[in-house]
């Protein structure tokens, strides 16, 4: 059993939770690499799993190395195979690379996040919840170690390892990852990919939905559907000046020398709500310009 979770995780590099675009491109497509990086999304990640065929897995190793190798604007992880089928030959290739964080796929253990820890010292993980162990233990995986930072939920692999994909039964799941996150202090965790890569409109309503249920973000597989997300995830204009003005009171007591926090409305302000306010005025910060639709195709 993990740890007792007491404030911000130590491994958490995106505390406030502003991550609102996760962009998968395929590991073997190193063309895309770079493209994909100016397409707005806060997060690349390279694939080296799904999106790789079991012939293409080392030269998609290598380029994925190569390109982690120079410095880049935007974080970009990378999601490895699963720890006993490439696993660890992905970390072996990674280490000493400039790479922001690893997803881990289809984790059910603690252990498999230590060893990943382990192979890979000092990196955010990210453990991948697709299957109903990992379901089950989600908060015994936030906890595991202090490296984590953060959660995510897979639905697709979750349905072919539960044989349903209904819509009651993936939500449950979910809801069990948004909690145990909370729970452990983690970000608020991304919804999974939405599978119909041309219904804008479906994945902004589902978005809506998810945002409401206190999903933050989302995964995605065509770089058409970043802005959208990043537009459904952006706070909106009342919430940014609201926090602007709490932020500025905030910053000013302190100048004065006062300890005691108020907002425009007389109430005590906690840490918490100081560090919301901040992660609302980094979610309103301008993204870079989403490229078209049909640019930089992924899939």
């Amino acid at each position: 059993m993990g740890a007792q979770p007491t404030g911000p995780r130590p491994g958490c590099t995106d505390p406030a939770g502003v991550t609102r675009t996760w962009l998968y491109v395929p590991g073997d497509r190193p063309d895309r690499f770079g493209k994909a990086l100016a397409c707005g999304a806060d997060v690349v990640v390279i694939d080296l799993e799904d999106a790789v065929a079991p012939g293409r897995k080392q030269s998609a190793r290598e380029a994925a190395a190569g390109f982690l190798g120079r410095a880049r604007a935007r974080p970009v992880y990378v999601r490895i195979n699963p720890l006993g089928e490439g696993g660890e030959e992905d970390l072996a290739a990674l280490r000493g690379t400039r790479i922001s964080g690893v997803r881990i796929p289809k984790c059910e253990r603690p252990a498999q996040v230590a060893e990943v820890a382990r192979l890979l010292p000092g990196v955010p993980l990210v453990p991948l919840l697709e299957t109903a162990l990992g379901i089950e233990r989600a908060y015994a995986l936030a906890t595991g170690h202090s490296l984590v930072a953060g959660l995510a939920f897979g639905a697709a692999d979750l349905a072919a390892d539960l044989g349903t994909g209904h819509q009651d039964v993936l939500n449950a799941a979910a809801y069990r990852v948004l909690l145990a996150a909370a729970a452990a202090r983690l970000p608020r965790p991304p919804m999974s990919v939405f599978p119909s890569v041309r219904d804008l409109d479906g994945l902004a309503a589902d978005c809506a939905r998810g945002r409401e249920r206190g999903f933050f973000g989302r995964s995605v597989v065509h770089p058409g559907q970043v802005a959208v997300v990043n537009a459904a995830f952006a706070p909106s204009s009342e919430d940014v000046a609201g926090a602007r003005r709490l932020v500025e009171r905030v910053e000013a007591a302190k100048a004065n020398g006062s300890g005691a926090w108020l907002d425009e409305n007389g109430n005590l302000v906690d840490a918490a709500a100081l560090r919301q306010a901040r992660a609302v005025l980094n979610a309103a910060a301008p993204a870079a310009p989403a490229a078209p639709e049909n640019a930089i195709p992924v899939e």
